[in-house]
């Protein structure tokens, strides 16, 4: 049996992810038991699902950030770039309204980076840790705020900018 690196559950409970053999991914649908692998470059540290139940997201220790549809239709993952992961597990996550953007905490200590799900460069990089931010969450009801853990032992609070509606800023 493989060891089982992360597990995770579709929103609408048809699929369940597994992270194996630190390369390999196995989508299983549980109503009909037909199951798919894909297989990574490079070794996962994470996965997390969108609220929508589409897409997946894996973390590489290659530091870049991997989405996969969880239907098949794609060939290729979506790329992202920007943060740094090389030695530590930094857990992404989907948020904003129809789960259209991407968030990501970062080794290179003070940065949390946020992605639109359509490109694959960040559009806002949040300042605020002293060390390694290692997990973001989106709120699912306010589609504007989002939360992050740091090795500083912090939590922050990033909301909406009064002044600049796609700006973000840590309020704690």
């Amino acid at each position: 049996m493989p060891k089982v690196l992360d597990i995770a559950v579709t929103p609408n409970g048809e699929y369940l992810i597994t992270i194996f053999s630190d390369k390999d991914i196995q989508i299983l649908n549980v109503a009909t038991n037909a199951e798919r692998v894909i297989s990574e470059e490079h070794p996962i540290t994470a996965l997390s699902v969108s609220g929508d139940s589409n897409y997946l997201i894996f973390n590489l220790n290659s530091q870049e950030i991997h989405v996969w549809d969880v239907e098949g239709l794609r060939e290729k993952p979506l790329r992202y770039k920007g943060h740094r992961q090389h030695e530590y597990v930094i857990h992404s996550c989907f948020g904003g309204v129809n789960s259209t953007f991407i968030a990501n905490g970062s080794e290179n200590s003070q940065l949390v980076y946020i992605w639109n799900r359509s490109g694959c460069d960040p559009i806002e990089v949040l300042f605020g840790h002293s060390m390694t931010v290692n997990c973001v969450t989106w709120n699912p009801r306010r589609h504007q705020m989002l939360a992050s853990s740091s090795d500083d032992q912090t939590i922050r609070i990033w909301g909406p900018n009064p002044s600049q509606k796609m700006h973000l800023k840590g309020l704690i």
